[in-house]
């Protein structure tokens, strides 16, 4: 039997995503980051956080260019107006966007991941597309945006 190449395996296509939104916003940004569909804004020791981002990760699509889309919510609370959403918002479709690139896409490092060994680089995901989605509000005021993310990657079949 034939292993799967690291590529196409759907645990490092999680990983480098998690690390590179992890990274990009709770590290750098100090943004809280979830990996969950509900939309109810997350607890840091205890207490609800009033931003934070919201990472769903969507169908893989496996051939040459493998694609994954993912939807990105931008969520605040206590924002009346809605203006530290737009300005969340802003924040994550800059560091989903690379103005030095001549395409002006970003591309996130592709890792082949191991719970005990150090990840290695296997290439980058290129951020293909993103559309938006109207602002919304949920019945615990909670308001949001949507980002559709579509990423590519080389991957062997």
């Amino acid at each position: 039997m034939m292993a799967l190449d690291p590529t196409a395996r759907k645990a490092n296509v999680k990983d480098s995503i998690k690390k590179f939104f992890v990274d990009s916003f709770k590290r750098n940004e100090g943004i809280s980051v979830t990996f969950d569909k509900s939309l109810v804004s997350p607890k840091i020791q205890g207490r609800d956080v009033d931003r934070w981002i919201s990472v769903v990760l969507g169908n893989i699509d496996i051939e040459y260019m493998s694609g994954i889309d993912l939807k990105v919510f931008c969520c605040t609370k206590m924002d009346n107006e809605g203006f530290r959403l737009a300005q969340l918002r802003d924040t994550v479709l800059g560091c989903l966007s690379d103005t030095s690139m001549s395409d002006g896409m970003k591309r996130i490092t592709f890792y082949k991941s191991h719970p005990s060994e150090a990840w290695t680089v296997l290439g980058a995901f290129l951020v293909q597309e993103i559309r938006e989605d109207a602002e919304d509000t949920t019945d615990d005021e909670t308001k949001f945006c949507l980002l559709n993310v579509r990423l590519r990657w080389e991957s062997k079949v």
